[in-house]
């Protein structure tokens, strides 16, 4: 596929796409329909409008750069061409505390979401098998009429407890207000699901700091920062805001450079701009922790006490940790004991220093002792809430167990909504997904896009994309109110805003919900300034108590024994798609990554030493095989991933999403075991091992990129 750039994308022409079919053959009848243009337009005079990118969960602030042009558009049933403000381009917004005027390259390409020539434009309804994705159009009076039909038939019934709803993670009054209509009409509490999500860290920091949120660290002012598997500049949490600080924790203060200590078992994006990068055993990063903690009290740098609450959390944290002597650590973890005592008296001796955990090193089944270790790290060194430390925002409630997931498909709700969720793609295969979707008798997606989870639903109700509706973006550092933004066009199609949509379905039942705004956009310009931080949603709501016996250590459990599944399974966020939900955005899939150069295609990172061993040469096709299920893959070759594991990047190997992304790779969830953090429920995804064998030479369809062309790896053996 050759290479796309902004104006093939986002055509603003006149005969594109379906206006190219309307013109077919010449016939008269078939001849584009041109709407009357928006009022107010002048021509080449471009506006700004703010708004927040959707695509993680860091919620950046932008700003699109809104001009005229000619745009395919639906209106009144039908399609044409309109001349209308359009998004060109995004930028950081600089009065945004999150995006500080920057933007990743995935904030970029989310304006493709809107331009998509493959979004969904209008109602559909089911045609085929569940499962088919085969749809046809359906208006949208008529859509609603069988929406509120089944939910007046579950009330009828008293059974509104048969009502429920699977989301991603949301803004946090888009998710309170799907939540009141949920509970108003007595169905069950949303679940929100996202498959490599940070509840691990979350309760942890419950436990230790009596806040759910998410940590951030005061990078500009940092001298020393470790990280524990968090690639904080790549996918984790808010890469744009520590992008950032680690731009003046490096060259921001005249004679002052920070260090950068990366801890992991495969190296991330992070760890190649690392000052020092440690490879460390899977599954036991608490130890090196409370290891370099052990150094600190038994030198005298530092009291027990000064740790407090988190170092409570700790089993023998009073004693001293006599159990993680630098020996002890070095044999379990395999970081020389030299080495830990050296970080040790680096990390205590350079203040203000941080500690951040997240990602890989928190996805085994002994996860959260591993969060809980760096937190009572984190306070020993008295980083917590100090200039260059680690900054904790006020409390959200308590992360529910993803488990709530599984447990609501073996319940089998009599509807189901969904709100751009796709746990047939990335939920564990033993929940067996796709199975329990087919026994649901009703469900309603409201994403823009098809894909595998979506391709089960008896309707299609597309939402608006972000930069057509209201806004939310979670709170930014101290300040406890949602950011807001309204939209900076008008809808290119016959498409609505969920939240709207959902109280338009509560004013149609037999029994009309009560106490509810008119729209999604009464209810932000209401509840904006003073929501607390428990509208978050109910995908936080308390689900245990944080006030466990002290974390001892456990090793980890793998899934697969040593001696027929030799190898560490390490899938990981992918620089350009994270989980998978970005695949579908061309310009992601073609930007390059930033380690192995791939693009356009997916391919497991084995150990130069193992290769050779094995003889699988670059660019060789090789067979990953767990207890649950075998893929197929080229190899690269990469030091940086240990001789005793794979490596495979999240996001291809979709069945159903898109020209850009279906069929193209794939899905190393696919052969996950079904193992979890034990303490949380959260999936286990670093805890499976799998065999892996040479299936055969390259296929060509492995794309690495060199220079200004794209070039096979067999041009380039040993790159």
């Amino acid at each position: 596929m050759s290479p796309l750039d902004r104006r093939q994308f986002i055509k603003v022409t006149a005969v594109t796409g379906t206006a190219a079919a309307l013109a077919a053959c010449g016939n008269p009848e078939h001849q584009i329909i041109r709407f009357i243009p928006e009022d107010d337009l002048v021509p080449g005079v471009a506006t700004w409008k703010p708004s927040y990118c959707p695509l993680c969960a860091a919620g950046c602030g932008v700003v699109a750069r809104v001009m005229e042009g000619d745009a395919e558009v639906f209106r009144n049933g039908q399609a044409g061409v309109m001349r209308m403000a359009l998004a060109k381009k995004l930028e950081g917004n600089p009065d945004d505390p999150v995006s500080r005027g920057k933007l990743c390259p995935r904030g970029q390409a989310a304006i493709q979401v809107t331009y998509h020539p493959d979004r969904v434009a209008e109602p559909l309804k089911r045609a085929g098998e569940r499962g088919e994705a085969r749809f046809v159009p359906i208006g949208w009076d008529e859509a609603l009429a069988e929406v509120v039909a089944q939910l007046d038939a579950l009330a009828a019934a008293g059974e509104t407890a048969g009502l429920a709803c699977v989301s991603r993670p949301r803004g946090p009054l888009r998710a309170a207000l799907v939540a009141r209509v949920l509970e108003g009409f007595g169905g069950r509490a949303p679940v929100a699901w996202e498959a490599m999500g940070d509840d691990v860290l979350r309760r942890a920091n419950g436990v230790s700091f009596g806040s759910h949120a998410m940590p951030m660290v005061d990078l500009a002012d940092s001298r020393y920062v470790m990280a524990f598997g968090a690639d904080f500049l790549g996918t984790w949490h808010a890469p744009v805001t520590f992008g950032v600080g680690y731009g003046r924790m490096r060259q921001g203060r005249p004679g002052v450079r920070g260090k950068l200590v990366q801890v992991e078992p495969r190296m991330s994006t992070t760890g190649a701009s690392a000052d020092e990068w440690v490879a460390i055993r899977p599954g036991t990063d608490g130890v090196l922790a409370l290891g370099l903690a052990h150094v600190m009290l038994a030198a005298g740098l530092r009291q027990a006490s000064d740790a407090g609450r988190a170092g409570a959390a700790i089993a023998g944290w009073s004693e001293g940790l006599s159990e993680y002597t630098p020996a002890r650590v070095e044999e379990i973890t395999g970081v020389a004991a030299a080495r830990v005592e050296r970080l040790a008296r680096e990390l205590a001796n350079h203040p203000p220093a941080a500690v951040l955990i997240g990602g890989p090193a928190l996805a085994h089944t002994n996860g959260l002792f591993h969060a809980l270790a760096v937190n009572a790290l984190n306070a020993l060194l008295g980083s917590v809430g100090q200039p260059g430390g680690l900054v904790v925002p006020p409390d959200v409630p308590a992360p529910a167990s993803p488990a709530g997931l599984a447990s609501l498909l073996e319940a089998a709700p009599t509807v189901l909504l969904l709100d751009e969720a796709n746990p047939v793609f990335d939920a564990p295969p033993s929940w067996r997904v796709a199975e329990r979707l087919r026994a649901i008798p009703f469900i309603v997606s409201f994403g823009s896009f098809i894909d595998e989870t979506s391709a089960f639903a008896d309707l299609i109700l597309p939402d608006h994309s972000f930069l057509e509706s209201w806004v939310d973006a979670p709170p930014a550092g101290s300040d406890s109110s949602p950011r807001v933004a309204g939209p900076v066009m008008r809808p290119l199609h016959r498409t609505r805003s969920m939240p709207d949509v959902l109280l338009d379905v509560s004013r149609r039942l037999a029994r009309p919900l009560a106490g509810l705004p008119e729209t999604f956009e009464a209810f932000v310009s209401a509840a904006a300034p003073a929501t607390p931080a428990s509208a978050s949603g109910p995908s936080r709501a308390r689900a245990t108590a944080d006030a466990p016996a002290a974390a001892a250590w456990a090793p980890p459990r793998f899934d697969g024994e040593a001696g027929e599944f030799p190898f560490h399974f390490l899938p990981y966020a992918s620089q350009n798609f994270l989980d998978g939900s970005l695949a579908h955005l061309p310009w992601l899939q073609e930007m390059p990554d930033p380690l192995t150069s791939g693009m356009w295609s997916s391919w497991v990172e084995v150990n130069p030493r193992t290769a050779e061993r094995l003889g699988i040469a670059q660019g060789d096709i090789v067979e990953v095989r767990s207890a649950h299920g075998v893929l197929r893959a080229p190899a690269v070759l990469l030091p940086s991933v240990g001789p005793d594991a794979v490596a495979m990047p999240v996001g291809q190997g979709h069945t159903e999403f898109t020209r850009y992304a279906s069929g193209r790779g794939v899905n190393p969830l696919a052969i996950l075991a079904p193992l979890t953090d034990e303490a949380t429920g959260m999936p286990a995804w670093s805890a499976t091992r799998v065999q892996i064998t040479r299936a055969g030479s390259g296929d060509g369809s492995l794309i690495l990129f060199a220079g200004a062309t794209r070039e096979r790896p067999d041009t380039h053996e040993g790159r």
